[in-house]
């Protein structure tokens, strides 16, 4: 492939407010040698033509999707709409031969993600997913001391985090109600239940078999804006239990809404010889600040562990940017270089894999094997 910077047309773009405002702009940015944004499309040609304006270097607004992807001066689409807009998003970008980095979760559901999968297999293009904690600093340097064995022998993981929404209010009806219906597939257990997950696998491999309990005890949510009461039926208590490949137990408790204090995620993992812990403000694994501490041996007390200033790569420190830019710069190298580094659509498949077995474990009240699991 061409080594000038690769054309990117981002599909769900809102200048100041969005996901991709907020994170994949800047982070692209900050990979300008790799990347130019070269389009624009939104649910409307105005929409579009007021969220290209707001960018330096003019990018072309585009009145549909359609229109976008049919483009040759397009090379990768990046998806960042609402999950139930993923599958006819991606499909039409990878059906017209583009690749594709699209926003966690894949699909809404399993099925969605082994359907966009095979679709970006039989056409040759490459599929990215926005699983970005695999890619923290933190997340990385962790994976790396236990590969040189500063635990020892891993003998359990526990992770308790608080979800940051999902908790009985929403600041706004319009942008954050379709979180709450279940059967949209942006939940707490699917988003940052599901970006935990794929930070955990990283480090400690996959999950092999689950029990889990779902509760919505929140039966309503405030929405400020419009001092309305909505409905709930998205599950604010997410409490799974299971064992890794090689036997060691999982427990992984998210609770809706946010902290009282700053303490809003607790991950550790109990080895043989030493432990490990990162703490962070809340539970959105990807794109909170985290930090690291550890203790071996007699050691008493956990002593703060330095990231090495080689994973952060000269990116930016914000994790919120910094995390999508190290997921984009990986992409770029597996373009170039024929390499497969980033996360693939053949990770969210695995990742939703455990989340459906969650679902269903749940709904059967019994444990589940994860390859058992089924759309």
């Amino acid at each position: 492939m061409t080594s000038q910077p690769l054309r990117v047309g981002i599909v769900g773009l809102q200048p100041g407010r969005s996901w991709a405002a907020k994170a994949h702009v800047p982070a692209l940015h900050a990979l300008s040698a790799d990347f130019v944004i070269a389009g624009i499309a939104n649910t409307t040609l105005a929409s579009a033509v007021l969220a290209a304006a707001a960018l330096d270097h003019g990018p072309r607004p585009f009145a549909s999707v359609a229109d976008l992807v049919a483009s040759a001066d397009i090379d990768v689409v990046s998806v960042t709409v609402r999950v139930p807009h993923h599958l006819d998003v991606v499909k039409t970008a990878i059906t017209a031969g583009k690749h594709v980095y699209c926003e966690w979760p894949l699909g809404n559901g399993l099925a969605e993600a082994q359907e966009l999968a095979r679709l970006a297999k039989e056409k040759g293009v490459l599929g990215v997913v926005g699983t970005q904690a695999c890619l923290s600093p933190e997340i990385l340097y962790m994976k790396q001391l236990i590969a040189d064995g500063f635990v020892g022998e891993v003998l359990s993981t526990t992770l308790i985090a608080r979800g940051g929404g999902w908790g009985g209010v929403i600041p706004e009806k319009k942008s954050h109600a379709y979180l709450l219906d279940n059967t949209n597939g942006a939940t707490m257990l699917t988003i940052p239940v599901g970006h935990a997950l794929a930070g955990l696998r990283a480090v400690l491999g996959d999950v092999e078999r689950v029990s889990a309990v779902l509760a919505t005890r929140r039966s309503t949510a405030l929405a400020v804006d419009s001092g309305e009461k909505l409905p709930v039926t998205a599950p604010d208590q997410v409490l799974v239990s299971g064992v890794l490949t090689g036997g060691a137990p999982v427990s992984l408790h998210y609770r809706g809404g946010m902290p009282r204090d700053s303490a809003g995620l607790l991950w550790e993992i109990n080895g043989a010889e030493g432990d490990l812990r990162v703490t962070g403000p809340f539970g959105h694994l990807q794109f909170v600040p985290l930090t690291l501490s550890g203790a071996r041996g007699d050691e008493k007390a956990f002593q703060t562990l330095t990231v090495p200033d080689d994973y952060q790569a000269e990116l930016p420190a914000d994790p919120m940017v910094g995390n999508v830019a190290r997921t984009y710069a990986r992409m770029a190298a597996d373009l170039r270089q024929g390499t497969r580094t980033a996360p693939s659509f053949d990770d969210a498949v695995a990742l939703h894999r455990v989340i459906a077995a969650i679902e269903t474990a749940a709904s059967d009240g019994k444990p589940l094997d994860v390859d058992r699991a089924s759309a």
